[in-house]
C-alpha cells in the first residue's frame, strides 16, 4: 500500500512539473509593453571577412518579438537578411559571415545595418564597414576582375553593335567588373561564344572531382530589362580519352540552356550530374560513354545566341565558379 502511495505522489509531481516546464513565457512577456533592455549593436564597425571572421549583433528586448535586420551595402546595393524570433540577439541567432541574401554580393564597402521589430514600430541603425570579403572555397573560372584570360578563344559573329567585352561597375554580382555579351544577326541564332579551356589554367583538364554528384556549377547571369530574346548555352566538353582533343562524335557533351531570365543578377547553380545532353536544344543521346565525368572536363564553351528575327539582344555574366559538395552561397 505505502509503495502504490510513493508511486502516485511521485506521479503527480511528475505530472505537475511537465506542466510548469510547459506553460512557456509568462503572460506580462505576452502580452507586456515593449521596451528595449539593451541597444542595437555590433562587435566591431570594422569587419575583414577574408580571414573568416564573422560580425555579431547583439540586442535585448523586454518581451519575445519578431525582428529583423537588413544590412545594405551603400556602394553595392547587395542586401543581407537575418530575421528570428526571441527577446535577445546574440551569437546563435545574430552572426554574420558577408554572405548575401540579395545580390549583387557584397563589396568592400560601408554598410547600414538596420534592425527593425515590424510588430512595435520599432528601428534602429548603426553602421559597418567591410575591409575584406569573404572567400568562397571552389574552383574560380573567371570574375572578370583581371580582363580576359589570354587563353581562352572568342568568337564573334560580323553582326551590329556587337558587345563581347568587360564592363567596369559598382553594380556588378561581384567585384567591379563582369562580362557583357550583346549583338544583332539578322542571319544565324550565334551571336558568339567563348572557349573556357582548361588549357588557359595551365590544366590538361579542369582540376575537379570525378564525383558527378558533388561538382557544383555556378554563374551570375544578368540581361537588361527590355531584353526578352536571350539564349544563353553553356556546353560542357569532355576528354573521354585525355589526348587532349574533343571529339564531337565519340565523346560526352554536356548543356545546360537558359532562356527568360530574369532582369538583374541572379545565381545559376546546377549540379554536374544533372547536366543534359542536347542536340539543337532537345535532349538526345550522349555520343561518349554516357557518365558525367567533371575531372575529364576538357572545355566550357559559353555561347550566347538570340533568334535571328527578333533584332539586338543583350545577357551579362559574371563570377564563373565550381564548388564541391553544395552549390556556392553568395
Amino acid at each position: 500500500m505505502k509503495k502504490i502511495l510513493i508511486l502516485a505522489l511521485v506521479g503527480i509531481s511528475l505530472s505537475c512539473q511537465r506542466k510548469e516546464d510547459n506553460l512557456g513565457p509568462s503572460l506580462d512577456e505576452l502580452y507586456g509593453e515593449f521596451s528595449l533592455l539593451e541597444n542595437f549593436a555590433s562587435s566591431s564597425q570594422l569587419i575583414d571577412f577574408s580571414t573568416g571572421n564573422q560580425l555579431e549583433f547583439t540586442c535585448r528586448f523586454s518581451k519575445p518579438v519578431d525582428w529583423e535586420i537588413h544590412i545594405i551595402g551603400l556602394l553595392s546595393g547587395a542586401e543581407k537578411i537575418i530575421t528570428g524570433k526571441s527577446k535577445a540577439i546574440d551569437e546563435s541567432n545574430g552572426k554574420w559571415n558577408g554572405s548575401t541574401t540579395l545580390l549583387p554580393m557584397f563589396k568592400d564597402e560601408s554598410c547600414l545595418a538596420v534592425l527593425s521589430v515590424p510588430d512595435e514600430l520599432y528601428t534602429d541603425t548603426i553602421g559597418v564597414t567591410i575591409l575584406d570579403t569573404k572567400i568562397n572555397e571552389g574552383f574560380l573560372i573567371s570574375d572578370f576582375e583581371n580582363g580576359i584570360n589570354p587563353g581562352w578563344n572568342i568568337f564573334l559573329q560580323s553582326g551590329a553593335d556587337m558587345r563581347f567585352n568587360i564592363v567596369e561597375s559598382d553594380s556588378s554580382a561581384q567585384g567591379y567588373n563582369y562580362y557583357r555579351m550583346g549583338g544583332a544577326v539578322n542571319w544565324d541564332y550565334l551571336i558568339g561564344y567563348v572557349d573556357l579551356l582548361a588549357s588557359a589554367y595551365q590544366e590538361n583538364t579542369y582540376p575537379l572531382s570525378d564525383n558527378p554528384s558533388t561538382v557544383y556549377f555556378n554563374a551570375f547571369l544578368s540581361k537588361p530589362s527590355l531584353i526578352n530574346n536571350e539564349i544563353v548555352l553553356w556546353q560542357f566538353w569532355e576528354d573521354e580519352n585525355l589526348d587532349g582533343i574533343f571529339q564531337a562524335a565519340s565523346e560526352d557533351m554536356y548543356s545546360l540552356e537558359l532562356t527568360g531570365l530574369e532582369s538583374g543578377w541572379q545565381h545559376i547553380s546546377i549540379r554536374y550530374d544533372e547536366l543534359v545532353s542536347l542536340t539543337n536544344g532537345a535532349p538526345s543521346p550522349p555520343a561518349g560513354n554516357g557518365i558525367h565525368e567533371p575531372d575529364k572536363l576538357l572545355n566550357i564553351r559559353l555561347l550566347f545566341l538570340a533568334n535571328p528575327t527578333t533584332g539586338y539582344s543583350e545577357t551579362s555574366v559574371d563570377y564563373i565558379i565550381f564548388t564541391q559538395n553544395q552549390a556556392l552561397v553568395p
